[in-house]
């Protein structure tokens, strides 16, 4: 149990320095070619500055969650480094890419109401920075593709809705927000 400040601050470097190796390799998709370690240290940002969220094994969970989706991560390297509780949260984020990826989406919906609440925080997050990044680092998707998966992540986050009031308005304006910007597209 982390319990000082400067435990917390130490554990989440860690989990920074881990995530940013583990990725090194790892592009966002889209011309940008944004290193995707961006992407958790964004969903980290939004958990504090949004919806205020301080929980250490959250803002590390945040920081890991694509690590065993993504890469040849180990629950084991996970257990070891940073304990139980983070490696449950990590798995409880991780879809299981043993699916298609028509059914993982749908697990995603199916799914979102049965969520820990930090579960449902962090999956808000990462809903939040994925929807942005249709505007700030356009996937090479059709707009009607990127309209979809707006429209889908809002599903996802109907059945996360009643754990984070701030982290969900914050949702519902960048969804507002994309879509605005989108919609200049179709001319």
């Amino acid at each position: 149990m982390l319990t000082t400040k400067t435990e917390v601050l130490e554990q989440v470097f860690k989990a920074l320095d881990f995530a940013a190796d583990k990725h090194k390799k790892q592009k966002r998709k889209g011309k940008n070619e944004i290193p995707f370690i961006n992407h958790p240290i964004m969903v980290a940002q939004v958990l504090v500055e949004h919806g205020a969220v301080h929980d250490p094994v959250t803002l590390i969970g945040a920081i890991l969650h694509d690590t065993i989706e993504d890469t040849a991560t180990s629950r084991e390297e996970i257990v070891e480094r940073f304990g139980k509780e983070v490696l449950d949260l990590v798995l409880e984020v991780s879809d299981d890419k043993s699916l298609c990826k028509a059914d993982r989406k749908e697990q995603q919906v199916l799914t979102a109401s049965s969520k820990s609440d930090r579960a449902k925080n962090l999956k808000i997050a990462d809903k939040v920075c994925n929807v942005l990044d249709m505007v700030r680092y356009p996937p090479d998707w059709s707009l009607s593709r990127k309209l979809e998966y707006v429209e889908w992540s809002e599903a996802v986050v109907d059945g996360l809705r009643g754990v984070n009031a701030a982290l969900e308005q914050h949702f519902d304006e960048t969804v507002a927000y994309v879509r605005r910007r989108l919609e200049l597209q179709k001319d």
